[in-house]
């Protein structure tokens, strides 16, 4: 489906406002002023204030090689060659190498002009001030991505609870009819998830931490171990008491996964599940040994489950829209 994007838009718009600001200010060359806008806008504020950065600065240096070169040297095609050798390496060193290609349309214009005046810098400069200046300008908006991360919260949590009822199904059954699609799925979720986190910080310039990018990178390691966790389960006979009582105390977690933070109130109740089977009568057979090690195994990933979860200090309300089922207070985090 056709659609235009804020970015192409921004850049369509900013890149018309650049030349004609150029040309009303009377400058030569002035079509250059969109071309510098165009490279500036990015999808990130941070990447576009980085951008215009490694382009200003191999600008300024691109004016200083080409006054030099050119005069020194003289007019011609092999002076641009040999002058290149030496400025790109230069803008690989202080790491601006990103502004080659617009210093490279700096230097043409210095080589066109055939001999180099106050005035010839005079231009330049105010076609790279008014080109990267209107990219910043544009840029200054971005559109709020919270919805979008919400619903991938809602969808990564809902999952998890599909997750634990088939477990809990198969605890109690040995069956299942599970296809394991939620698996894959919340896999690609959470990448997808915490790379568009991941924008959003640095869309913050003067804040790194983001409550949603903490929140997927919570999430994803739950998540392998909700994997580590299939293969114990299925180790475990419908008959064994204990597995019933696990089955209990994950189906009551199933209920109650939101991004607050509860999560003590479940290892509470996972240390006196442990206890208890703690004073359990001693194994008898190789069988008997090897469920009470896989339900012990089960009980430790569990913790850590519930530990990575506690270490989390939890949503604000107006960056969720899930609401807690359990109504006990949140424990707060300093």
């Amino acid at each position: 489906m056709f659609r235009i994007g804020y970015r192409t838009l921004k850049t369509a718009i900013g890149t018309a406002m650049a030349i004609s600001l150029a040309q009303v200010a009377g400058l030569n060359n002035f079509a250059s002023a969109g071309i510098l806008t165009i490279l500036c806008i990015q999808v990130t504020k941070k990447r576009s204030l980085r951008t215009s950065w490694d382009r200003l600065l191999a600008c300024l240096i691109a004016m200083g090689f080409s006054a030099f070169f050119f005069e020194m040297l003289g007019y011609n095609p092999l002076v641009i060659g040999i002058m290149l050798l030496l400025f790109i390496p230069v803008t690989v060193a202080l790491h601006v190498q990103g502004g080659i290609v617009t210093s490279s349309v700096i230097i043409l214009h210095f080589y066109s002009s055939a001999h180099v005046t106050w005035s010839l810098f005079y231009n330049e400069v105010l076609l790279i001030v008014i080109g990267i200046g209107v990219a910043l300008v544009m840029n200054l908006y971005m559109p709020s991505v919270d919805n979008k991360l919400m619903s991938y919260q809602e969808q990564v949590e809902n999952n998890f609870h599909v997750i634990f009822k088939e477990i809990v199904h198969y605890l109690r059954t040995n069956e299942t009819v599970w296809t394991g699609k939620e698996i894959t799925e919340t896999s690609k979720l959470l990448n997808d998830a915490k790379s568009l986190a991941s924008k959003e910080i640095e869309n913050r310039v003067l804040r790194n931490e983001d409550i949603f990018y903490v929140y997927f990178s919570m999430r994803q390691k739950q998540f392998e171990i909700i994997e580590r966790l299939l293969p114990l389960v299925s180790s475990i006979p419908a008959t064994i008491e204990q597995g019933k009582k696990i089955a209990i105390f994950i189906e009551e977690l199933s209920e109650h996964i939101h991004p607050y933070n509860t999560a003590y109130v479940y290892l509470d109740k996972l240390a006196a599940l442990r206890r208890e089977f703690r004073d359990m009568e001693l194994p008898k057979t190789r069988e008997e040994f090897e469920i009470r090690a896989s339900l012990l195994q089960l009980i430790n990933e569990l913790e850590q489950y519930l530990v990575i979860k506690d270490a989390f200090r939890g949503f604000p309300k107006n960056k969720t829209r899930i609401k807690p089922k359990l109504q006990v207070k949140t424990k707060e985090k300093a």
